[in-house]
């Protein structure tokens, strides 16, 4: 099954809404979570606005820098 490209969008908007509540309520900057993710901040930016697909070693180390289990930031 291929996904359409609006379906493949809403996923992505989905997960970094959840990404960006996660850090939210953590009370932590982009900057910081990048640090914890061991990442670039203009990734964790692109992720956050939906441009960044990552991959699923990237999805687990967001969720470890979040401290919460990956599926709370899955669709």
């Amino acid at each position: 099954m291929v996904l359409s490209e609006k379906k493949k969008n809403k996923i992505l908007m989905e997960f970094a809404a959840k990404v960006r509540s996660h850090r939210h309520a953590l009370g932590i900057t982009q900057e910081q979570l990048a640090e914890r993710a061991d990442f670039h901040v203009n990734y964790i930016g692109g992720i956050e606005r939906g441009e960044r697909n990552p991959s699923l070693t990237s999805l687990y180390s967001i969720s470890k820098a979040l401290d919460c289990p990956l599926n709370d930031l899955l669709v």
